[in-house]
């Protein structure tokens, strides 16, 4: 953030920490403005305020407290920046492990954007169909879009899901 004034007159930055900090709901996140000059400055308050007031009067402060707490001491944000590395790590692990079961049960379609993809959700490019038969016949739940939470795959429920996708998946292309 401190390199962006040096690069750049003008720009805008907008943050979110709701996955980052677990704080769904709490509307906390951070929105930086660059301006060139003191007028525009008074510009872009005057917009950022007209809209804000409609969509929001007061923010709740509980989850920007948490995160001031978090971040404004050095051994809490050490231990936030190791569970992030943690959870992360767990999640590139499902997504591994998930792609090398359907190949170990033979499965011939490409699963190669499982692991390409990045954060808490992936993109499994199955058809609608498809995901309709996992809800109702193994009660596998995922968007219509066959958009699935990766966080919520385990290692007690990895094999079972990668079986129930290889059955709706190796005699179809998608």
């Amino acid at each position: 953030m401190r390199e962006l004034p040096k690069k750049y007159n003008n720009f805008l930055l907008s943050q979110s920490f709701a996955k980052n900090f677990g704080l769904y709901g709490e509307r906390v996140g951070c929105l930086t403005v660059g301006t060139s000059s003191t007028k525009e400055q008074e510009i872009v308050m005057s917009r950022i305020k007209q809209l804000a007031r409609p969509t929001y009067s007061n923010p709740p402060i509980h989850g920007a407290r948490i995160v001031d707490t978090v971040l404004g001491d050095k051994a809490l944000t050490d231990l936030w920046h190791k569970d992030l590395k943690v959870m992360s790590g767990r999640i590139i692990d499902m997504r591994k492990g998930l792609v090398d079961r359907l190949k170990g049960l033979g499965n011939q379609h490409d699963w190669s954007h499982i692991t390409s993809q990045i954060g808490m959700f992936a993109y499994t490019g199955m058809t609608k169909e498809m995901v309709t038969k996992l809800r109702e016949e193994s009660h596998i739940y995922m968007t219509a879009d066959a958009r699935i939470s990766i966080s919520g795959l385990n290692s007690g429920n990895l094999d079972y899901v990668a079986e129930q996708f290889h059955k709706v998946t190796k005699d179809g292309t998608f």
